[in-house]
């Protein structure tokens, strides 16, 4: 299966706060990830950048189906301002999406 990764950047003063809310991820958004093919997703943190690692079988395809999501929506909603603006983004890019260069499993 593909795996994706991407990074964020957190607002400063929000890294306690933001850790809180990941140790009790809602079980409904948990569900919903599965159901859509995402799996082994890790977030990563140093400092104020995260980095987002999934595995996912269509990326594109889960995206669309948690964009109408009514509690995606609503976690999104919680986590936006949690994040600084993206300022490299590529056109078409939803995050800054990374590289895969070297695996070993």
């Amino acid at each position: 299966m593909p795996r994706v990764a991407f990074r964020l950047r957190l607002r400063p003063g929000t890294v306690e706060e933001y850790e809180q809310a990941h140790e009790h991820v809602w079980p409904e958004l948990l569900a919903k990830l599965k159901e859509v093919g995402v799996s082994d997703y890790s977030v990563f943190r140093r400092d104020l950048d995260l980095f987002l690692v999934m595995k996912v079988a269509d990326l594109e395809r889960a995206w669309e189906i948690l964009g109408r999501d009514p509690t995606n929506l609503r976690w999104q909603e919680k986590m936006r301002r949690f994040f600084e603006p993206i300022a490299d983004l590529q056109p078409g890019e939803r995050f800054a999406m990374m590289k895969e260069v070297f695996y070993l499993e």
